[in-house]
């Protein structure tokens, strides 16, 4: 047992103690905090504790932070840092977190006293922000089943219980799987096409494994280049096939997360039944922006219906070219990412691989951080703060007068102990302080990025770019608000298809020479992106998009339609419905051994059940958004100020809806999408 005196997790003085951080303080602090929570909680509802801000809704606050910014970091930890110990304690901690917070939800008490404060006087003296906070609070009361008699109750917090010990065992297979593959190659000869980096990687990992020849892996940086470059078809599909079945039944028992999906989508809409709602959509869709699941259907597919014919034109000129260049019939799935690259490369004269030697890691984050200086007149610089690796890096945000608005750490590279995919999330929240301050919000932006190899440094890939601009989206989101109530503060409040606004919107720039031409510098000559190769980038943009945009709508609708319309206990199999989404809208189909599905952790373990459509419909109103900047000039800061005032500042504090009208002065509408897309 560690001395609480000492544990660096009870530590909320400032930044997370990292170095000092280990499994052991795990247990006995959040006990700790769980045990102080539950006797606030029962204190508060005293009878003479008055239902008012300040004497009921601010102390539990306070303690529901301690309890997030002590469990933050642990969660943290387990996604960048992952070993055995922390895993374990992080499993074993998170169904208790997972019951108070479904206890929170299902106390009718607490409710009563939030219903006390939303009928009494000083509701009308509270702020926009506290009133909407009060109004959020009853609609999550009646979602997490406070009105559900005692027995119903009881079943309702196994569920929640269960499904996060899913989603955490989905997660956990998923990296266990990614981690166990890999292929050793010794005839440098199956390397022909390769990018000369990705084979010194692959060289390295071989050697930091103990083995000669060339060692490639499952994870972003080694698999991608393998599908878009290398000459062997026997290769690439060998990777492909490894990818395509990870964490399902071709693979060890124990990481199959088949009997998890059906289980999770079967718990999702017992919750929904037992909460009155027809299906998981619905309840899905009571705290977003989308009204119905139907609305959801519709919306894409009428998407679909725009994008499809572009898409067919996409494949047969694939198929054409494959025909007469490269001399191949019957592509297959592992041959598309390839095709395309060469086709690419003809029709606009560049390689991926030529882009991104003008992408050096120091130029872009140099030409980011000046773009978010120049639309928001910020100051961002280098800071230092204890790291749980050494390759992260730490800056503050500061305003007019030096005044510090923010900090963020940025992890970029790709690693074992570190989950796959890019995201952000928030270390500290801005909130005014019960003594008048105002506390500085704190994110994680994080990446999986190849790191600097052969003395080098790292280079990124244009589609890299744009995921380190998406991340920083989200991250100026939650870094650049004004909100002073913690609850409704960054993205915080902020319905769930309206969050990817910011991070779409910061894609844009990643296209506009005025931005790229100042965070460039070939990583040999020094030299500027040339202007004409830029041209060719973005004659290219859109290439493909009609293939593109089906992809994400096929997610979409399977992910919709898996929360409304299936039946997880039927006949159908939930990988029988997604290729019943496939026969509907996508023009390739991938190999009956592919299991997508059981690496689809935006559903089963991340935030994204019923609401994958969200990346669509946020899409609609960052284009929208954007295309103010494009009449106005995209440097323009005054037309960054209001983007600040009206999207970022406000937070959830008000509407999603309400804070795109005060900027673009009128409702979304899909046209600036389908222009950017190509698909008009």
């Amino acid at each position: 047992m560690t001395d609480l005196h000492t544990n660096p997790l009870l530590d909320f003085s400032g930044l997370p103690r990292f170095a000092e951080i280990v499994p052991a303080h795990v247990a006995p602090a959040i006990e700790h905090l769980l045990a102080e929570n539950r006797a606030l909680t029962a204190r508060l509802l005293q009878d003479d504790v008055p239902a008012t801000w300040a004497a009921f809704v601010r102390p539990m606050e306070d303690a529901n932070e301690r309890l997030s910014r002590a469990w933050g970091p642990v969660g943290h930890l387990n996604a960048v840092m992952n070993s055995p110990e922390l895993r374990e304690v992080y499993n074993a901690t998170l169904p208790k977190i997972t019951q108070y917070y479904a206890e929170l939800g299902q106390n009718l008490a607490l409710f009563q006293k939030f219903k006390a404060l939303r009928a009494s006087d000083e509701f009308a003296s509270l702020s926009v922000a506290q009133q909407k906070i009060i109004e959020n609070e009853l609609r999550d009361f009646r979602l997490g089943g406070a009105e559900l008699p005692e027995a119903q109750k009881a079943r309702y917090l196994a569920l929640q219980e269960r499904q996060a010990e899913l989603s955490s065992h989905f997660s956990d297979n998923l990296l266990d799987a990614t981690n166990d593959y890999t292929l050793l190659i010794d005839n440098q000869a199956e390397l022909s096409g390769l990018p000369d980096d990705v084979c010194e990687m692959a060289r390295e990992t071989a050697q930091a494994a103990g083995k000669d020849g060339w060692l490639f892996t499952l994870k972003a940086p080694s698999y991608l280049p393998v599908m878009q470059f290398a000459d062997s078809r026997t290769l690439r599909e060998t990777l492909y096939r490894a990818y395509g079945v990870r964490a399902s039944e071709f693979g060890k028992t124990e990481w199959d997360n088949t009997p998890l999906m059906a289980e999770i989508v079967q718990l999702r809409a017992e919750e929904a039944s037992l909460l009155g709602f027809a299906n998981y959509g619905e309840l899905s869709l009571a705290a977003k922006m989308a009204d119905t699941p139907q609305q959801v259907v519709d919306f894409l597919r009428e998407l679909a219906q725009r994008a499809r014919p572009f898409a067919e034109q996409d494949v047969a000129e694939l198929r054409a070219f494959a025909a007469s260049d490269l001399g191949m019939d019957n592509l297959q799935s592992w041959d598309f990412a390839y095709v395309s690259e060469k086709l690419r490369q003809q029709r606009y004269a560049f390689s991926e691989q030529e882009v991104k030697a003008y992408f050096p890691e120091d130029a872009v984050l140099n030409g980011m951080f000046k773009l978010v200086e120049t639309l928001y007149g910020l100051t961002i610089v280098p800071a230092s703060a204890p790291v749980w690796h050494d390759d992260v890096r730490f800056f503050d945000i500061r305003g007019g007068g030096d005044a510090l608005v923010g900090q963020f750490y940025l992890d970029l590279y790709a690693r074992n102990s570190k989950r796959g995919g890019a995201w952000m999330d928030d270390v500290i929240c801005r909130r005014r302080l019960s003594d008048g301050t105002i506390q500085t919000p704190v994110a994680y932006l994080n990446c999986n990025f190849s790191a600097p190899v052969g003395g080098k440094p790292a280079l990124f890939t244009h589609d890299e770019v744009i995921t380190l601009f998406h991340e920083t989206g989200h991250g100026l989101h939650h870094l650049l608000t004004e909100g002073e109530e913690m609850a409704v503060s960054g993205i915080n409040g902020v319905e769930w298809d309206a969050v990817e606004l910011p991070s779409q919107f910061m894609e844009n720039f990643c296209w506009e020479w005025e931005v790229l031409s100042d965070m460039t510098r070939h990583v040999e000559s020094g030299e500027s992106l040339p202007r004409a190769l830029f041209d060719k980038m973005l004659a290219a943009k859109n290439f493909q998009s009609g293939l593109q945009t089906l992809r994400q709508i096929e997610f979409g609708l399977f992910d919709m339609l898996m929360h409304s319309q299936f039946d997880a206990s039927g006949d159908q199999s939930i990988l029988q419905l997604l290729d019943e989404v496939r026969g509907e809208v996508a023009v390739l189909i991938p190999p009956a051994y592919n299991r997508f599905p059981n690496s689809f952790s935006h559903i089963f373990a991340g935030g994204y059940a019923a609401g994958y459509y969200s990346y669509k419909w946020a899409e609609v109103l960052s284009a929208d958004a954007y295309s103010l900047f494009e009449e106005q000039g995209i440097l323009n800061p005054d037309t960054g100020a209001q983007f600040r005032r009206e999207i970022l500042a406000v937070g959830g504090s008000r509407p999603a809806m309400d804070s795109f009208a005060a900027f673009r002065g009128r409702e979304p509408n899909v046209d600036a999408l389908l222009r950017h897309n190509g698909l008009r």
